[in-house]
């Protein structure tokens, strides 16, 4: 038994996001949840390149905090994930699907930013809903998506990518996974990443 569970437990790590990810939501989500349709893949055009500093930035979090990339230098290795919009159906699959595999990130000694162009009182109520995450959730709501353009993220649309950033502890930018706006993402890909991060 003990095995199986243990089986079970690797494949969601790998996959992240199973075809029955949506069970686990609550029926007040469901309800709330906003499908975008077919979009282009990628639409914008990073302005950052592995190797270098990764710019730095301040953001309003929902848990009332002022969150700022640098603050972690020295400290912890860190992953931004970049997130379309909140109440649509990938990102409300995507982001409590960290939970799952929220071990790696400790044994990557990194912590997860969340970031949307969505204000916090959206950012409030659907992280609420999804029943909460572990880490900062933060507003690139105003000026509006200045961070994701910093990073070169920001959409035609004024949505974000689906993108995962990954910084070492000297503040250098190590990675870059940009994911079809349209898919679930595998974890296998981050899981690689952190594992580099942790080598550094």
């Amino acid at each position: 038994m003990k095995k199986t569970l243990a089986v079970s437990v690797v494949c969601a790590f790998v996959m992240l996001f199973p075809a029955g990810a949506y069970a686990g939501q609550s029926r007040e989500l469901k309800e709330n949840v906003y499908d975008m349709g077919k979009l282009k893949p990628i639409d914008s055009e990073l302005k950052v390149k592995t190797g270098e500093p990764a710019p730095d930035f301040t953001l309003p979090s929902v848990s009332g905090k002022k969150i700022t990339l640098s603050q972690y230098r020295g400290k912890k290795n860190v992953v931004i994930s970049f997130v379309p919009a909140a109440f649509t159906t990938v990102c409300s699959v995507q982001w409590p699907g960290y939970d799952i595999v929220k071990d790696a990130f400790d044994e990557g000694d990194a912590i997860l930013l969340g970031i949307t162009v969505d204000n916090i009182p959206t950012l409030h109520a659907w992280t609420r809903q999804m029943g909460g995450v572990w880490f900062e959730v933060l507003s690139d709501f105003w000026p509006h998506g200045a961070v994701a353009r910093k990073y070169g993220v920001l959409r035609s649309d004024g949505l974000t990518e689906r993108a995962l950033f990954f910084i070492d502890k000297e503040g250098i930018l190590r990675a870059v996974l940009e994911m079809d706006i349209n898919q679930e993402p595998s974890f296998a890909p981050c899981a690689d990443e952190l594992k580099k991060l942790n080598k550094k």
